[in-house]
This record gives C-alpha cells, structure tokens and sequence, in this order.
C-alpha cells in the first residue's frame, strides 16, 4: 500500500518537484567542496607567476566568477585565504600542511542541514518499521558520517598540491 501512495504521488509532480524529490533522495556532498579544493590548490599552484583573481580561478574551474566570489568569503572567513578587495587577488592564509580536507568540507558547508544523511523526518509511527527506523539507522549513520570526517582529516592540501604537481609533470 505504502508503495501506491508513493507511486501515485511520485507521478503527480511536476519535473521540478521530481528533480527535487530526487536530489532529496540521492544526498551529495555539495560540489563547493571540490570547487573550494580546487581553489586552494590553483592559489598555490600559480601563487607566484600569476595574480589569483576570481576571475583567474573561474577560467580553471570553469565556473562564473561569482560562484568562485562566493567560496572564497567562506574560505576567508575559515580563515584558510586571505583576499584583496578589487582586483588585488587571494592568497592562502595558513600553511597547506595546516588545512586538511576537512577544515575546507567544513568552511564551504558542503552538506546542507544536520549532516552528510538527511534522514525523512515523518515515518510513519503506526508501522513498526516506520516507528523504530530512526533507532536503528541513527547511530550507524553518524558512525559513517564521523568515519568520512576521521578520513578527512588524514589528506591536508599540501598532499593534494603535491600529487596535482606529479599529474602536472607527467603531462
């Protein structure tokens, strides 16, 4: 009966309500974290034969340059940037071996909400499995989300500039 309901409301969106109801189903880690790395990793890369402009790091992202606008206030109010206003360029704050993948996941607000899992928040508390499923996934999915963060911690963006300089010099 649940999958009724479910089918019969699922047709009845619209293509936007289904996109929505996809993203929704399907959680990601926003692209503003890999953006944001790829920031970083661009700053420091041409840090002394070019001057880092937002529209310099859009060009490499292939973005406009207001997304790039965007993550670097989030990335200098971490404090991992430092930026000129106008065209005086960003330039990163703290030494790489300091800033770790996780640092960036957390100034970029790379899960929106509570966490990595937005989990449905009305089960349905007449069914049994509606009524316990939070109990049961609760506590494993945050041991996920903390495993992912531990693992984080461990790559910092100078291991992430060093092996983009190896992929350079192989080309």
């Amino acid at each position: 009966m649940t999958a009724c309901v479910v089918t019969i409301t699922f047709t009845t969106l619209g293509a936007c309500d289904i996109i929505r109801f996809r993203r929704r189903r399907h959680m990601q880690i926003s692209s503003r974290f890999t953006i944001a790395l790829h920031i970083l990793t661009c700053i420091d890369t041409f840090k002394d034969d070019y001057k880092i402009t937002s529209d310099f790091l859009a060009e490499s992202v292939n973005v406009n340059p207001v997304v790039i606008r965007r993550l670097l206030q989030q990335l200098k109010a971490a404090g991992l940037v430092n930026v000129k206003r106008g065209s005086g360029g960003a330039e990163i704050a703290r030494p790489l071996e300091e800033i770790t993948m996780l640092d960036v996941y957390r100034a970029v607000d790379s899960v929106d909400g509570e966490g990595l899992f937005h989990f449905h928040e009305n089960p349905n508390p007449n069914c049994p499995v509606g009524r316990n499923i939070h109990n049961v996934l609760d506590g494993r999915l945050n041991k996920i989300q903390d495993a992912m963060e531990e693992e984080m911690k461990k790559t910092t963006i100078a291991d992430i500039v060093k092996d983009t300089q190896k992929c350079i010099s192989k080309q």
